[in-house]
């Protein structure tokens, strides 16, 4: 974002509610930091609320998964104010931008309004006073992005029209409407079009791509190809943790290699919550980006997968790695 230096193209790591939390984070620094990371998506209502401690985790961050930007959902703007501001402040943490989620499709954020039901044209209003509540509350101290899809049940010019009519540092594009959720491929093409309306519109703003990259070499080759500053890799990430090297080493990591790598993200999960803020079935969804691409993978999934508690699952992982 504007305020901290970024290559062209740059890279970012997708906010992914609990799967990006500071501790996947810190694992994916750890094998190739992307340029700029975000953190999964926090309820600036609920921040402001008595519920704000339970909320926290979402913010939370260490050392090493940095740069780092904060991104932010809600419906109330004066909630969206408040947050901001404690955000520039560094009262929640050290962060280098806030970027608001009008993105999203799951199902429960749309029926509230919120998310990808802003694209909506009824809702633009409601859009509108999100993003000048969130500048106002950030008064130039921070820039200010917004991550958002092609339409809602279809794609819609319309909304990037308003859009880069607010001075934003930043879009980022999910190349689906929220109809399509993740079913259908994403639609590259529309790049070419919304990349001439940001050079007409907005030329300072940040124009980010999302949507089934699984290489650096294949953001690279996208965004030259329809002219965007920026890549933005989500799912890629399972398929190969190091997405954000230039030469991955992934495809030649060993069974014992792969099951060190989940072995030490248990130990930093187990570390980084102790409360018990995060239950150890989260867990499972990374077992697959590790326990992954050798003989007897599925089997072992499968028994991990079953594990009570964070200790039991390192107990499980020490034995396997000596079979």
């Amino acid at each position: 974002m504007t305020s901290y230096s970024l290559p062209k193209p740059f890279f970012v790591l997708a906010p992914m509610d609990d799967v990006t939390d500071t501790v996947f984070r810190q694992i994916v620094a750890g094998c190739s930091p992307p340029d700029l990371f975000f953190t999964e998506f926090a309820n600036v209502d609920g921040l402001q609320s008595p519920g704000r401690a339970k909320l926290m985790k979402k913010l939370q961050h260490a050392t090493t998964d940095k740069p780092l930007v904060a991104q932010l959902w809600g419906k109330r703007p004066e909630n969206f104010y408040k947050t901001a501001q404690e955000i520039a402040e560094g009262t929640l943490g050290t962060f280098v931008g806030v970027d608001l989620n009008m993105g999203c499709p799951a199902k429960s954020e749309v029926q509230n309004g919120t998310c990808s039901a802003l694209i909506k044209p009824e809702n633009r209003q409601l859009a509108s006073d999100i993003i000048e509540a969130t500048r106002e509350g950030l008064a130039g101290r921070l820039p200010l992005s917004v991550k958002t899809r092609l339409g809602f049940s279809a794609v819609d010019l319309s909304w990037f029209e308003f859009l880069l009519g607010k001075e934003l540092d930043m879009i980022t594009v999910h190349a689906r409407t929220r109809k399509e959720m993740s079913k259908v491929p994403a639609h590259w093409e529309y790049f070419g079009i919304i990349s001439e309306l940001r050079n007409k519109l907005a030329p300072d703003t940040l124009l980010v791509g999302n949507g089934d990259i699984l290489t650096k070499e294949q953001g690279r080759e996208l965004a030259k190809q329809y002219g965007i500053d920026g890549i933005m890799i989500g799912r890629g990430v399972f398929h190969d943790p190091f997405v954000f090297a230039d030469s991955s080493p992934w495809e030649n990591y060993t069974r014992e290699q792969k099951i060190d790598l989940y072995t030490k993200h248990v130990k930093l999960f187990a570390a980084t919550w102790q409360e018990g803020d995060r239950p150890v079935y989260t867990l499972n969804k990374f077992c697959k980006i590790y326990i992954n691409g050798f003989d007897g993978a599925k089997e072992l999934r499968e028994q991990l997968m079953a594990a009570e508690s964070p200790a039991h699952l390192l107990d499980m992982l020490a034995v396997s790695e000596h079979l």
